[in-house]
Parts: C-alpha cells; sequence; structure tokens
C-alpha cells in the first residue's frame, strides 16, 4: 500500500476524495490505518462554505494542520485507528494498538510515535473519537470555574454544548437553562442533566428564562457558533456575571448592544480555546493532565450515543452537504474507513 484517500475543501461548498502518495515512514514515526474520524460541523461547516479567515494559520499546535486556511485544504482533527507500521527507532509492539490522532480526515496517515494517543481498552473507539470535543467541553468548564449554587445557561446544543451540558450537569448547581433551536439537541440536553432546554427563537423564550433565572445566569457559555446569539447570551447574563465565548465564528461578525446593560452589569466576556490552558492553571495543569480528565469523562459519560449519521469515506461529499442542508437532524456525523 503506497497510496491513500483524503478529503480535500477545494472551494466553498465542494469536497472531493482525491488518491494520493503515501508519505514515507520516517524514524521515530508510526503508520496507522484510520477507522474512523468525526467531523466538526461547527469548525469544518466554515470551511465548507468558505467562511474561514484567509492565510490565518491553521493550527499552529497540530503538526497534521500546519499552513494557512487557503483552498485546496485537508481538515479534521478526529481520527482513530490502529498502527499498521513503525519507522526506525520504534518498539514494533505498537504494531496492532488503537490509537488518537489530531489529524485529517485520510484513509492512513503518518505521525510521530509521541503524537499519538494510545486509546485506554476500556474506552471504545467510538467514543475516543470523540476526545477533542470531551477536552474542549473539559477546558470551558475549567475556564468557566462553576461554584455550588449557580445558574447556569449553555447557549448552544451541538455536541460541543451537549458535553458542556453533560459535564455542568455533575455540578450542584441551582439550575442548568440550554438553549438550541432544533427539537433533537433539546431532547438529549435534558437527558444529559439539563433542567430546562428552550427554542431561542421562540417570542415567550426570554420570558421562560427570566422565570427560571430571575436574576439572570451566573455563568453563561456562548457556543452556538452563531454571532447573533453572543448578543442574546449577555443579555440573559445577570450583573457581575461570566459569559464564556467557545465558538468560533470564522469571517462572522458579531453585532453587540453594549452601550445598554451591559456597561453597568460589570460582566466579564472570556474567549476560551483548548489549545492552550489558562495561565491560572497552568502551574499544576498540563494538556496531558486535561486529557486524563477527558478520558475518564469519555467512560462516563459515552458519547457515542451521539452519532447520527455514519458516512463512508468516498460519500463525505454527502456527509457535508447534509450538515450545511439538514443541521435540525444530526448530532454527530462520522466517516468511516473500508
Amino acid at each position: 500500500m503506497n497510496t491513500r484517500k483524503a478529503v480535500y475543501f477545494l472551494a466553498p461548498c465542494q469536497v472531493a476524495v482525491q488518491e494520493e502518495k503515501l508519505p514515507t515512514l520516517e524514524t521515530g514515526q508510526a503508520r496507522v490505518k484510520t477507522h474512523l474520524s468525526a467531523i466538526s460541523s461547527g469548525t469544518e461547516s466554515l470551511i465548507y462554505r468558505g467562511q474561514f479567515p484567509e492565510n490565518l494559520e491553521v493550527d499552529p499546535n497540530i503538526p497534521a494542520l500546519a499552513g494557512k486556511f487557503r483552498y485546496p485544504l485537508k481538515y479534521g482533527y478526529c481520527a482513530v485507528g490502529q498502527i499498521v507500521d513503525v519507522g526506525a527507532g520504534v518498539d514494533t509492539a505498537h504494531r496492532g494498538q488503537w490509537v488518537f490522532s489530531f489529524q485529517p480526515h485520510e484513509s492512513f496517515f503518518t505521525a510521530a510515535i509521541d503524537e499519538l494517543l494510545p486509546i485506554p481498552q476500556d474506552v471504545p473507539p467510538e467514543d475516543a473519537v470523540f476526545l477533542p470535543n470531551m477536552e474542549t467541553a473539559v477546558n470551558l468548564v475549567m475556564d468557566g470555574k462553576p461554584l455550588i449554587g449557580e445558574q447556569a445557561l449553555v447557549c448552544g446544543q451541538g455536541i460541543i454544548g451537549l458535553l458542556t451540558t453533560a459535564l455542568l450537569a455533575r455540578f450542584p448547581l441551582a439550575g442548568l437553562v440550554t438553549l438550541d433551536r432544533y427539537p433533537l439537541r433539546r431532547e438529549a440536553s435534558l437527558q444529559l442533566g439539563a433542567s430546562a432546554s428552550l427554542s431561542p427563537d421562540r417570542e415567550n423564550t426570554l420570558a421562560q428564562i427570566q422565570a427560571l433565572q430571575p436574576n439572570g445566569a451566573d455563568l453563561a457559555f456562548e457556543l452556538s457558533g452563531s454571532p447573533d446569539a453572543l448578543d442574546q447570551t449577555i443579555t440573559l447574563t445577570g450583573f457581575d456575571g461570566r459569559v464564556i465565548l467557545g465558538s468560533w465564528y470564522g469571517q462572522k461578525r458579531a453585532n453587540l448592544d453594549l452601550g445598554g446593560r451591559f456597561h453597568r452589569s460589570r460582566i466579564r466576556l472570556l474567549s476560551s480555546q483548548v489549545s492552550t490552558l489558562s495561565s491560572e492553571l497552568s502551574g499544576r495543569w498540563t494538556k496531558a493532565r486535561r486529557f486524563q480528565v477527558a478520558w475518564q469523562m469519555l467512560r462516563i459519560i459515552s458519547p457515542s450515543r451521539f452519532i447520527t449519521h455514519r458516512f463512508a469515506l468516498q460519500d463525505a461529499a454527502q456527509a457535508y452537504q447534509h450538515i450545511d442542508q439538514h443541521p435540525e437532524d444530526s448530532i454527530q456525523i462520522i466517516l468511516t474507513y473500508p
């Protein structure tokens, strides 16, 4: 085997699966056959639609995603597979090992052995593919610092929002309200422990939330990917409350009303992004330690139940079209590999 198949974003709304030569296996590397990969519907929708900031680095912290945002582009960061070969200097005992790696959607990939995360034996591969999402949710909660008795609000119940809700539901909060426009996601949110899950588009939603949280949210998360939701989130946050912004809007602009109540409410707005750790935690926490927490939460929450669709790699274009045109009936879509 000297070729692989890889998903390429060629232009807005144009996706193709192309065959390309496998990179040479170098010293210290392993070759992995991908078995499944998860599509990050929020970030990858921006790439699919061409809404990414041009010439921004894709991710300077992930070697497989080096370079700038520009077409043609390989992307993805949720790959699970088995090591099939190793280069010089790598113990052959690694062959057959199940691993997770931050890699684009491609049938085979090579990576330094220390960039591969061994999957614990008690974590099924379909749960392991959620590792980046769970790490993100853990990071969001760490940045939010929920306190006993607080009222929390989560806007957006895509997979990141749902996992964040699942973690928050384990805290002794006074209330946990979530917002999402799609009934499928609201139902999942309630199953995970939200005390109420409402549509942001209904006329009486604001009144309902104010009845549930009359003093506003102490802690709010904006995870919908919609810039308009940020203004709504700020409106629903109480005096001296915290708003954790986990969405990436790409080129989309947020129109905020900061001249009204926000000005006098001492609301704190914090950007939270998983590539780094908060400086307040870096003295005792590392990414490796945070991964340990993420693996444990995967065991507890079993997020594979939120896989709503599986597409074969060669049907990747249909998968992205489905996410773009029918977001109401999907939570997590994965690609499978022959």
